[in-house]
């Protein structure tokens, strides 16, 4: 890049020094390129900095808020879609009382009383 800069500037002094222009057109011309320079840089540092961050997963904000809106007004949709259910009258179920069948207890057998001494 320092390169570029010192061979472009080289070019515009000999221009200058041969009389093939003023000074005024050199420092336009200068100028221009310089304008122009950076916006070339600007423009290549945008596009490494927008692959880092779709590399690493990162969301542009620009991005999330539309997202938010557009979830914002799916949620409005989906209450302005769904209609109020109406209540249905309870049915009374008759409960039928069962009754318990008691099982025999099991008697244990216990050994005679007052059996031997």
């Amino acid at each position: 890049m320092s390169n570029d800069v010192f061979s472009t500037l080289r070019v515009y002094l000999s221009k200058l020094t041969e009389g093939e222009h003023n000074p005024s057109e050199v420092l336009a011309s200068v100028n221009t390129w310089l304008r122009e320079s950076g916006e070339s840089i600007k423009a290549k540092i945008e596009e490494e900095v927008e692959r880092a961050v779709a590399k690493r997963g990162f969301v542009k904000q620009a991005d999330f808020d539309a997202l938010k809106s557009e979830v914002a007004s799916l949620r409005a949709a989906s209450k302005a879609s769904s209609k109020p259910v109406a209540k249905k009258t309870a049915v009374k179920r008759v409960s039928v009382k069962k009754t318990a069948v008691v099982k025999p207890k099991a008697v244990k057998k216990s050994a005679a009383k007052g059996g031997r001494k």
